[in-house]
């Protein structure tokens, strides 16, 4: 995981890059400052309260805390204080224990080391871009509240208008990390091509996000493929890329992101409802606007649902 000192600096670095000089936190394509005026926030839910049940007992009395791994903006990431978690999991996050009745107690934490956490009673959920899958129900419970995907971008003056479909992309040169989902989904979607007597993909891989870039914008790449809100923030940052398509992470199947708590604690269904009564409210769509994230909105949030297979 990269350090608090490590990713202030690359957002500082980034930003300035951009030409906004010294005014980070007011000039950024989002508030990265501590203070987060503009976070959205909820009143209690009592439908959702009264889910919780009655023995219940939460990893520190009257707060709703919740593991989350800081991997980057705009999902999760030091602010400029380099010690405040700010992002669109937190913002979710502060909505759930706000419906809850509850403060909000962020616990980073290594990717690596949520599922023992959880487990442990360390916390009371994770939500950290966590993804249903089978396996991962096997051992816990999720509560769905975004769409798992991935994006198609393109420079800003592309004549490449939109990709949905594999026939979309035959004949383009596209840069993907190697060895991650996308490649393999890419490598189908070539192959469905190759079939239907259309041009293959070409894919170049690359293993860190710049690289990419660096191709995509000097001609060599035609698209770059990583995880969508990603590249959201580099759209908003740099304002010489474009969204043109998305892609479900865990295609030809749904692949939905939610809140983990553990298997049979007895959280779950609290949690979903609130997760509702915001989608309804209007709440959720509004958090998730502050990180230009509407895209990855769901209609409703699920307990449970069917998860990744094993690939």
């Amino acid at each position: 995981m990269i350090s608090r000192r490590s990713l202030l600096s690359l957002l500082a670095g980034t930003i300035a890059g951009a030409g906004l000089g010294p005014a980070l936190a007011q000039e950024a394509p989002f508030d990265l400052g501590p203070e987060q005026p503009g976070r959205i926030r909820a009143e209690k839910d009592a439908a959702a309260i009264a889910r919780i049940p009655k023995d219940y007992r939460f990893a520190e009395p009257g707060a709703f805390t919740v593991g989350i791994s800081p991997g980057g903006p705009p999902l999760a990431t030091y602010a400029t204080d380099a010690r405040t978690v700010i992002g669109a999991d937190p913002d979710l996050a502060q909505l759930v224990a706000d419906s809850l009745g509850l403060e909000l107690k962020l616990v980073p934490v290594a990717w690596a080391d949520w599922p023992l956490g959880l487990s442990s009673g360390k916390y009371d959920a994770v939500i950290s871009n966590v993804g249903v899958t089978e396996q991962r129900k096997e051992k816990f419970d999720f509560s769905t509240y975004r769409q798992g995907l991935h994006g198609f971008f393109v420079k800003a003056d592309s004549r490449i208008a939109a990709i949905r479909e594999p026939k979309d992309a035959a004949g383009l040169t596209i840069a993907v990390g190697g060895g991650t989902n996308q490649e393999r989904i890419l490598v189908e979607w070539s192959k469905q091509n190759v079939a239907a007597g259309l041009k293959p993909i070409e894919l170049q891989l690359f293993d860190d996000e710049a690289a990419r870039l660096v191709s995509l914008r000097s001609g060599r790449s035609d698209v770059i493929v990583q995880p969508h809100a990603q590249l959201v923030f580099v759209a908003a940052r740099d304002k010489d890329i474009k969204r043109i398509g998305t892609l479900s992470a865990g295609w030809p199947l749904k692949s939905d992101v939610a809140i983990a708590t553990r298997k049979g604690g007895g959280l779950v269904d609290a949690l979903t409802l609130a997760l509702n009564d915001l989608i309804d409210n209007g709440k959720y769509r509004q958090a998730l606007a502050r990180w230009a994230l509407e895209e990855e909105a769901l209609p409703r949030s699920e307990t449970n649902p069917p998860g990744l297979p094993k690939f």
